[in-house]
């Protein structure tokens, strides 16, 4: 989503943006690493589009799934930064190694770093909004962490044989339920549309109007927190295959 990818786009310098099958890809230099990157929207199946796209016109060295995630594991707190080690799928398909330099491991904001062993990250095609959906999921999965992408991001780099790796910031934390709203306005659509779900929800619940906008006052917070935590990926990254 914009939001996720608003500050990191901030800090690429020679950026060079094509527009190829209605998406915009997006090239540049982060932390003295060329980098393409793209704003798919949210779901599987645009970031698995996206994510072919990167592979076909940048023949890229690596993949990286950055984004926000749900928390699932009650000890990863809202801000947290985690590098899952494993990436599954609720509906069964095998899991995809998507590990990192300190691997399974969480970053807390005060810059701790813990290591959780075997974190797993599981995608989902809904937004989990609920603290009971929360801990049936991590019940249902074992999974710390949920998300809408990255198992497509990773099975698609997978395909391509490349490795991929995932970087998520909890947005929401176990303990935490979501406007009920989220979940209309993330589907696939156009803007105007997604306005349109925005203005019907507040209309039939007001108090969302400001639900929404804390929401939007976290996200650019931990917009900022994803951006740090790419730029010290990058710039940890060896020129070792």
């Amino acid at each position: 989503m914009p939001v996720e990818a608003d500050a990191f786009a901030g800090l690429a310098t020679e950026t060079v943006e094509v527009t190829a099958a209605g998406l915009t890809l997006y090239e540049g230099v982060v932390a003295g690493r060329r980098v393409a990157w793209c704003v798919a929207g949210a779901g599987g199946e645009a970031a698995a589009r996206a994510t072919r796209l990167l592979i076909d016109g940048h023949r890229p060295r690596l993949i990286l799934s950055p984004g926000f995630a749900g928390g699932l594991d009650p000890a990863l707190a809202r801000g947290t930064v985690v590098s899952p080690r494993r990436s599954i799928n609720r509906t069964g398909g095998p899991p995809i190694d998507v590990a990192a330099i300190g691997q399974g491991t969480a970053t807390a904001t005060d810059g701790s770093r813990t290591s959780h062993g075997d974190l797993a990250i599981v995608s989902v095609d809904t937004v989990v909004t609920t603290t009971a959906a929360k801990r049936d999921l991590a019940a249902a999965t074992g999974a710390s962490l949920v998300d809408m992408e990255t198992y497509s991001v990773a099975t698609a780099a997978r395909a391509a044989g490349l490795p991929c790796i995932s970087i998520r910031v909890i947005s929401d934390d176990a303990s935490q339920d979501l406007p009920k709203e989220i979940a209309a306005l993330v589907k696939p659509q156009s803007g105007m549309r997604r306005l349109g779900a925005a203005l019907a929800g507040i209309g039939r619940r007001p108090r969302a109007a400001l639900d929404m906008w804390q929401l939007w006052e976290h996200a650019v917070i931990d917009g900022r927190t994803l951006a740090g935590a790419i730029t010290r990926f990058l710039e940890e990254l060896s020129d070792t295959p």
